[in-house]
């Protein structure tokens, strides 16, 4: 009798349960958050309850994938802002001016904040960068994934 392989276990059950941790997230109050923008202003995640939905974008610059996502919400970010909803792209644990050189050199347009000591990060439970998440008005999660939901975003943000 051959014995199971323990990785391949490991990763059909992390393809199986995954699909259903992510929409285990969903409808979830987001946790709050104060966090710094590059200018040294603070944001509060309350601060869009019940006025727009938001666009959480986590990301690092190290990330090849990061940087592609980012170039897709820039594009995207005055349709996203009509849409009514805001953007906030969280750098992961980076200090604030490798991030602004970033942002610089990448013509950023929306705003971007600083998680330096990454507790954003872990409030969302994040398991791998980029990672999008969806916000409704309400405060609720309503889209965490690894990649832009460009078909079906506006639904989401208006999501009851």
């Amino acid at each position: 009798m051959q014995k199971p392989n323990l990785k391949l276990l490991i990763v059909m059950l992390a393809v199986i349960l995954f699909p259903a941790f992510l929409a285990a997230q969903e409808s979830e109050l987001a946790p709050e958050f104060k966090l710094k923008d590059i200018y040294g202003n603070t944001v509060s995640l309350n601060n869009y309850k019940d006025k727009q939905a938001v666009l959480l974008l986590f990301w690092t610059s190290w990330c090849p994938y990061c940087r592609k996502e980012l170039k897709l919400v820039n594009e995207k970010y005055t349709e996203l802002v009509a849409d009514g909803t805001e953007v906030l792209a969280i750098n992961i644990g980076e200090p604030v001016d490798k991030v602004t050189n970033f942002v610089k050199s990448y013509n950023l347009t929306f705003r971007v904040l600083l998680d330096e000591d990454t507790n954003v990060a872990e409030a969302y439970e994040l398991l791998g960068i980029p990672t999008y998440i969806i916000i409704d008005k309400k405060g609720y999660i309503r889209y965490k994934d690894y990649t832009f939901p460009a078909e079906k975003y506006k639904e989401l943000i208006l999501k009851k």
